[in-house]
Order: C-alpha cells, then sequence, then structure tokens
C-alpha cells in the first residue's frame, strides 16, 4: 500500500483525498494546509465517513508541518488560489507561482523519490516552473488537466448523443486554458465508432466550445473553481501511478520533440505507471490538428515567459 500527500486541503484537495481514500488503493492519505486545523478538520470529517463508505485508508491532516508527508509516493499540489468569476488562469500565475516553488521544496526534503501531480493554475506553466526547478527527472513532473478536460468533453458528448458516459471516448490535448485546449472531436468515438456518425459537424463544434469553457462556466456558476471532477481526475491518474495500471490519459508533460515542441510543458496523452509517465503516445494529428497544437504551444509559452 502507499502514501499519498496532498498539499492544499480547500475543496479540490479535500475531494482529491476523498476520492482516493474511496477507491481503496493507498494506506494512507496527508491533507496539508497553511490553515490552522483546517487539515486536521477536513481529515477527521472524511475520516468519519470511512465506516460509511467503507474504505480503510488513513487520513492524517497538519497544519504546515511538512515531516508528516515523509516518504510519500505521490505528492498532489493543489496550493494557491483559486480562480474568481471573470478571472483568467492565467491571472493566477504571479501569486501561485511562488506557493508552488515553496511546496516543491518542503515535500523534497521529506519525499526525494516522490511523484507530483500539479493541480495548482495555471497549470501548464506550474508544470513547468516544477519541472525547472525541481530537478528530478522528467516521468516524475506530471499536469493532471488533460484527464479533467477529457472527462469534461464526454461528458457533453455523452449528453448531446443520449447515451452512458462510458460508452464515448473522448480526449482533449494541449493547453489546460480556455483558450488553448484541444477537444479532438475527429477522434472521439461512441462504441468503437466515429462521433461524427451521429452528430453534426455544427454539434460537433458547440461540444467543442462548450468543453473549452467548461471550467470557467463552473466558476460562473458556483462563485469559485469546481473540485468534484478535478478531484476525481486527480485520483483516476495517482491509482493508474501507484497501482501501475498503465492506463493512457492526456496529462501535462514536458516534450523535448514530440508534436515538434520542445522546453514546454503541455497536455498530450501519456502511459501512467509506478514511474509515473512512461511513455509519451504519438497521436496522428491532421493540418487542421498541428495548427490548433501549435497556436496551443505558442500561447503557454508566451505565459511561461512570465516566470
Amino acid at each position: 500500500m502507499s502514501k499519498i500527500s496532498v498539499i492544499g486541503a480547500g475543496n479540490v484537495g479535500a475531494s482529491c483525498a476523498e476520492y482516493i481514500a474511496i477507491k481503496n488503493f493507498a494506506e494512507e492519505v496527508v491533507l496539508l494546509d497553511i490553515k490552522e486545523n483546517f487539515a486536521e478538520g477536513k481529515a477527521m470529517d472524511l475520516m468519519q465517513t470511512a465506516a460509511l463508505n467503507g474504505f480503510d485508508t488513513r487520513i492524517i491532516g497538519s497544519t504546515n508541518d511538512y515531516s508528516k508527508t515523509q516518504g510519500s509516493d505521490v505528492v498532489v499540489i493543489t496550493s494557491g488560489i483559486p480562480r474568481k468569476p471573470g478571472m483568467t488562469r492565467e491571472e493566477l500565475i504571479g501569486i501561485n507561482a511562488g506557493i508552488v516553488k515553496s511546496v516543491m521544496e518542503n515535500c523534497l526534503q521529506h519525499s526525494p523519490e516522490a511523484i507530483f501531480v500539479i493541480v495548482s493554475n495555471p497549470m501548464d506553466t506550474m508544470t513547468y516552473l516544477a519541472k525547472s526547478n525541481a530537478g528530478l527527472p522528467k516521468n516524475r513532473i506530471i499536469g493532471m488537466g488533460g484527464a479533467l478536460d477529457s472527462a469534461r468533453f464526454r461528458y457533453f458528448l455523452s449528453q448531446s448523443l443520449d447515451c452512458p458516459m462510458s460508452d464515448v471516448e473522448g480526449m482533449v490535448i494541449g493547453g489546460h486554458g480556455d483558450k488553448t485546449m484541444i477537444p479532438l472531436t475527429r477522434l472521439a468515438s461512441y462504441k468503437g465508432v466515429p462521433v461524427s456518425e451521429f452528430l453534426s459537424e455544427e454539434k460537433l463544434a458547440k461540444i467543442k466550445a462548450s468543453t473549452m469553457v467548461g471550467g470557467a462556466t463552473l466558476t460562473g456558476m458556483l462563485g469559485t473553481s469546481a473540485w468534484y471532477a478535478p478531484g476525481a481526475a486527480v485520483s483516476t491518474l495517482v491509482q493508474s501511478i501507484v497501482c501501475d495500471q498503465k492506463k493512457m490519459m492526456p496529462c501535462c508533460v514536458e516534450l523535448n520533440g514530440e508534436y515538434g515542441e520542445s522546453d514546454i510543458c503541455i497536455g498530450v496523452p501519456v502511459v501512467l505507471g509506478k514511474s509515473g509517465w512512461e511513455k509519451i503516445v504519438n497521436l496522428d494529428l491532421n493540418d487542421s490538428e498541428k495548427a490548433e497544437f501549435k497556436a496551443s504551444a505558442d500561447a503557454v509559452r508566451a505565459m511561461n515567459s512570465s516566470l
């Protein structure tokens, strides 16, 4: 069994801890926050659901005591301020960059062999920051954005098809931003059949647009960033790593020539196993998709330059 640390006990962090515990693949989850007794309270509340939800995972809360994270197999970083209505992910960069850098330094002191999953926004840039400062092998730094965006894409596809989400496959690559993500409608399928057999180009364009602003839509409705789907996306990603499941999902990773890009962290499909991301899957993109990916990479790289 494994140990997972989640840094940041807000809505997203607590949701991550809850889903990881419910899936019962980890021995211990440490929830850490800077607010006095906040993580301890969240951990206690979650532990009081164990008998009801049937999990044996131990959830521990800590106020800024990184020694509690000692020996973590995976560290999930959700720290930072969330988006507020009308705020872009990019506007968060100044504040969250300092937070992520500090968290990485503290965690590495106690878990030098950990794999890091970055959730903090703007996620592509925070992943690049973590990769640039940590001095770790590139396969141990993973941004989770594509896994979440793809789940939202599948939701909108299933709604339009009026079918179970489990019957639909769909993938989002590129940056984790309202204007940079690329829902691959051409490759989406309904039980192995291209969705274009069932949905018009106009409908597919609407699904693509809805996916791209999926996070902003929820922020406007909730008054803050969403947390259930992000937490579930993280738990699925972490489970594939810890349990060596070799699942393929889009994640933000460092590219060195793949997809024609280098010195950047951006969303592409990868295989996830016990060593982190183990393989980048090269999709056969058409000319239009290649152009979209290049534009997305250019936008992410421009954001990184502000670091």
